[in-house]
Formats: structure tokens, C-alpha cells, sequence
């Protein structure tokens, strides 16, 4: 089991910052690292074996697993990249493909042509853009075709190392259940708790959130008689 004892808080959030993500529990600053603190250590403890859900081996397998998984099941996009990966397995054998040829093999995923679409085309631009290699800044990943933060996110966090959030439907309403923001916009939650946690944890606290928003908290009934954190999560005080 990973020790998190020593985990501080990231030194840019401010007091006002901190004091308005945890109204109404929090009354000053100290109160508010005390809770992050917590928040961090019980979840790291407590699904400390979380990773990456999603299968791949290299740095394009992930980009375009992640890209299947909008509106789709992980345990699904597993199933269709058994497949696909065998299939094609440089940015350019995507580029060259029949788009009808990817379509079919992705369709189980929903919004099949779309994303599709959105494969062929953000490999083409790896291929003339990139010398054929998976970009490692946010920037020029979000600027692929089909790619969004999340996205970007989830490929610099998990195959470059870069420290990054990720907030997908399960991190944005922990946030706000929890009592870490009330912002459900991703890209402002993304900020917001990129300012509370810590950044060596950034990374691993995206696993941690979705394990326990999937076996825990989940969307229709949080199990708040068995969470680690019920004491001190705005939703688990209220109703555990």
C-alpha cells in the first residue's frame, strides 16, 4: 500500500479559493487542506491498485481507445481494440484505411462514424504533422481532430507522465458530492482541482475518483454506509 502521509497541498490555490470550494463545512483555509488532505490519503488508501481501465501498449493505442470511450463502457472499447489494434497498428495504417473499414470495426462503440471520422482524420495529422508520433502537449493534441482535454489528459497523464486531470462524469460529480468545487463544467473543475490537490497526485487521484464513483459513490444511490470518506464529504454527512 502507497504511504501518502506527506502529501501538501498544491501552494497556488489562495484562502478565498479554498474557503468557496467547501461552503458550507469550511470556515477558514486550514480547514479546507485538512479536508483535501483527508480526501486524498483515505482515496489513495482505499483504492490504491486503481489504474487506467482502458487497454493499450503504446501512446496511439491509448489516444484512440480514449477517443472510443465517449458514451461508451470501457469494458466495450477493450472488446472493439482486441480487434482494431490487430488491424492497424501505425498512425498511418489508420490514414490509409477505408473509413467504411474502421466504422465497422468500432461500431459496437455508438457515434461509430463520428468517431470513425475523427480517428482517420487525427491520424493523417499525427502522420504529416508529427513524423507519425503521438504529440506530448496538451496543445497539440487538443489540437487533433476528435481530441478534447479529457483526452489530451488521460494520454499525457498515463503514457508521458505529465502530471494531468482528468474529469470525466464520475470526477465531476465526486467534486461536487464530496464538496471539492461546484463547478460541473469540466474545464473549470479541471482547473479548480488542479489548484486543490497536489500535483505528484494528479494523475493517480483520476483512477482513484473513477474506481470509487464505479464501485462506491455511484450516479443513482452512493453506498455512504461503506465509503472511507462519508465523515467528511458534504453529500455523506448530509445523507450517510
Amino acid at each position: 500500500m502507497v504511504k501518502h502521509t506527506k502529501t501538501k497541498l498544491n501552494k497556488k490555490a489562495t484562502i478565498a479559493e479554498l474557503s468557496s470550494k467547501f461552503r458550507p463545512l469550511v470556515k477558514d483555509v486550514k480547514h479546507a487542506k485538512d479536508k483535501v488532505h483527508k480526501v486524498v490519503s483515505l482515496l489513495m488508501s482505499e483504492h490504491h491498485d486503481a489504474k487506467c481501465a482502458l487497454n493499450y501498449e503504446n501512446p496511439l493505442q491509448l489516444l484512440i481507445a480514449t477517443m472510443l470511450s465517449a458514451q461508451c463502457t470501457d469494458e466495450r472499447v477493450n472488446i472493439v481494440t482486441k480487434t482494431l489494434f490487430k488491424r492497424y497498428s501505425t498512425a498511418a495504417d489508420y490514414g490509409e484505411a477505408p473509413i467504411e473499414d474502421i466504422e465497422a470495426l468500432v461500431k459496437s462503440t455508438g457515434f461509430f462514424r463520428n468517431k470513425a471520422k475523427n480517428i482517420k482524420k487525427c491520424c493523417i495529422s499525427i502522420v504529416t504533422e508529427h513524423h507519425g508520433e503521438v504529440p506530448e502537449t496538451l496543445d497539440e493534441l487538443h489540437a487533433l481532430a476528435g481530441v478534447g482535454r479529457k483526452t489530451a489528459n488521460v494520454v499525457l497523464g498515463n503514457v508521458f507522465n505529465i502530471p494531468s486531470v482528468v474529469c470525466d462524469t464520475h470526477v465531476i460529480r465526486l467534486s461536487r458530492l464530496i464538496g471539492l468545487s461546484r463547478n460541473i463544467d469540466a474545464t473549470k473543475l479541471e482547473f479548480d482541482l488542479m489548484k486543490i490537490f497536489p500535483r505528484e497526485v494528479w494523475t493517480k487521484m483520476n483512477h482513484v475518483m473513477i474506481e470509487h464513483g464505479r464501485k462506491v459513490c455511484v450516479a443513482r444511490r452512493p453506498k455512504c454506509d461503506i465509503c472511507c470518506i462519508k465523515s467528511i464529504c458534504c453529500y455523506g454527512i448530509k445523507h450517510g
